[in-house]
């Protein structure tokens, strides 16, 4: 068995990455394409390496050579590789195909080392390496029978998303058979070449060839083992963080903030939405003018604020909608001076962006992180801003009604600016659940801003939608000065206006996580080496106890590393001295079940 790669192409999408080299000498997890790959070879079992090379094939070459790699290595030439495409690289090599079995694999790959030593032992001659198709893929598909035979290669101009269930991408890993080169895939790839010049794709014979002998190419369906195709910077990037050193693969899926879609074998239990909203009937009408608010310029802030005034019920002038909370956090960090009171641990956003304001911090940890309504009335007397979330990020603390209507009513006496993030208190108990958004009391105490989330609360943070509420003219006026007019964009303002359809099915979604931290928070409990906070949010802060066999950055590797769970390490966060705190977001049923499963395992507990 021997191997076939090739590396002749230029890399053109992956720009200053491959401005003095070819792509399979990018290095990802600090070792180059070129290196996993003859490691995955040599597991194998193959000693001689065929190496169809052509932009920068000096200094390829040179690189081989120094590396001594411990193989025999050929080398072939295009010395056409910038007018010509992969299919004349394989053709040139076809003389060694007719010599021996092959694996053919392209440069631009990664991939465990244990894919290439299964498809050699495989018993099938001819084999293409596939995978399910992800939203992430695009290239060439193909479609399965039954026994794994391809029966069709489906290339770009033939895809269709309405059969994306039925599609499987191909990996480029091949496995020939010399018969199967000599006798039938050179003399079809000979032919094709005539037919239409060299500008093509080597599976554009096969494509042909599947229709005319559908048995003969059968597939090897990669199912827990990582690889990706590495076609420009963001697949560097995403491949640099599936592939990183152990000590590096948590900082490296923190680093994307969100975004974590693009790892689809991922569960994120980091950030915080809400997994049972919205309703596939709301998704639908959605989609269905998706077209329409593709195509249109959204409305202007003033319309926004109609929009939003109908989902929450009161008057328009008293509101703002954000990019997102986000954007209004920051925004009115711009506005707010003087002494800022905050309990830490909180949301960094609003530590990062009161820059004008004295910062004061109030220790939580002395009562238990939780909320000492006592302890807020004092700061009421010293402070001329003073900051709740409700319920707390990231501890789940909770401030009942009656006890915020106390702090309320003393930053009304006092004239303290008194700001309420309430992102999450939709999730809090039934007989717990209230808002502070309604004309009544924002009109009886203007000293009172409040912050939604839609994001999170309504399950859309890929929306990015957010509002503010206060009948506080000045800071509205303030407001409005340092927001751009077109802030959100067309999908978001019809999300807006359609909402208040669909709260029924919101207020049962938000039943279902309320009943779901629950039975997740008990089950935790019952585990050996963990502590639990009481929750009135979507997610559950923990402490690893003294009984605990690991540390919080080292269950947290473990986690994402072998269960491929992502969890919030609140160790390093101001307020937590370097304390094993972790962050659990509330999901679904099925994926809670196997955070609880991986933290069982782990941790050692019943």
């Amino acid at each position: 068995m021997q191997a076939i790669i090739l590396a002749a192409g230029m890399g053109r999408r992956m720009g200053k990455y491959t401005e003095n080299h070819t792509k399979c000498m990018m290095t990802v997890g600090k070792r180059t394409l070129l290196e996993r790959t003859i490691e995955a070879l040599k597991l194998a079992g193959i000693g001689r390496l065929i190496m169809v090379i052509g932009y920068e094939a000096e200094s390829l070459r040179s690189y081989i050579e120094e590396k001594k790699f411990g193989m025999e290595i050929k080398y072939v030439y295009n010395y056409d590789y910038a007018s010509t495409n992969n299919i004349y690289s394989l053709f040139l090599a076809r003389d060694y195909m007719r010599k021996d079995d092959t694996i053919l694999i392209e440069s631009d790959l990664i991939f465990d080392t244990g894919i290439i030593k299964n498809v050699v032992q495989a018993p099938q001659p001819n084999l293409a390496v596939v995978a399910k198709y992800e939203q992430w893929m695009d290239g060439t598909m193909v479609v399965l029978n039954a026994k794994k035979e391809i029966m069709d290669f489906i290339d770009k101009t033939r895809f269709r998303y309405e059969d994306v269930s039925t599609y499987y991408k191909t990996v480029n890993i091949y496995k020939f058979s010399k018969e199967f080169s000599d006798n039938q895939y050179i003399p079809f790839l000979e032919a094709y070449l005539k037919a239409y010049g060299m500008n093509q794709y080597y599976e554009q014979v096969l494509k042909i060839f599947s229709h005319i002998r559908n048995s003969e190419l059968s597939a090897y369906v990669i199912e827990n083992e990582n690889w990706y195709e590495i076609d420009d910077a963001q697949d560097l990037d995403i491949a640099n963080t599936i592939f990183a050193q152990d000590e590096d693969i948590l900082k490296k899926y923190e680093l994307h903030y969100g975004g974590y879609w693009r790892f689809p074998k991922l569960k994120d239990f980091c950030y915080l939405v809400n997994p049972y909203y919205p309703p596939a009937k709301m998704v639908s009408q959605l989609k269905y003018f998706f077209e329409e608010l593709l195509t249109q310029y959204p409305s202007g802030m003033n319309i926004q604020k109609l929009n939003a005034s109908s989902m929450f019920g009161i008057d328009e002038e008293y509101l703002l909608v954000g990019n997102g909370a986000a954007e209004l956090i920051n925004v009115l960090g711009k506005i707010v001076q003087g002494r800022l009171s905050v309990c830490i641990p909180a949301f960094n956003e609003y530590i990062r962006c009161f820059l004008n304001c004295e910062l004061h911090t109030i220790d939580s940890s002395k009562n238990g992180y939780q909320y000492c309504v006592e302890e807020l009335l004092e700061e009421v007397e010293h402070t001329d801003n003073l900051l709740i979330i409700n319920p707390d990020n990231p501890s789940g603390a909770f401030l009942p009604y009656g006890e915020m209507m106390k702090v309320i009513e003393k930053c009304h006496q006092k004239k303290v600016l008194l700001i309420v993030d309430e992102s999450f208190i939709d999730f809090a108990e039934k007989n717990l659940r209230y808002t502070l958004v309604n004309n009544e009391l924002l009109e009886k105490y203007q000293e009172l801003v409040v912050i939604k989330s839609i994001s999170k609360s309504y399950g859309v943070p890929g929306l990015r939608l957010g509002v503010m509420a206060t009948a506080n003219q000045m800071i509205h006026k303030q407001m409005k000065v340092n927001m751009a007019i077109w802030n959100i964009n067309s999908f978001a303002e019809y999300y807006l206006q359609i909402q208040r359809l669909y709260k029924k099915s919101y207020i049962l979604a938000c039943d279902k996580i309320a009943a779901q931290r629950k039975k997740m928070m008990q089950s935790i409990a019952g585990i050996k080496g963990i502590e639990v906070y009481p929750s009135q949010a979507n997610y559950i802060m923990c402490r690893l106890t003294e009984e605990s066999p690991v540390n919080s950055a080292q269950l947290s590797l473990m986690l994402v590393k072998k269960y491929n769970l992502l969890i919030k390490n609140l160790s390093g966060k101001k307020g937590f001295g370097g304390k094993p705190f972790l962050r659990f977001a509330v999901r679904n049923e099925e994926d809670n079940c196997r955070l609880i499963e991986a933290l069982r395992e782990v941790l050692g507990g019943k």
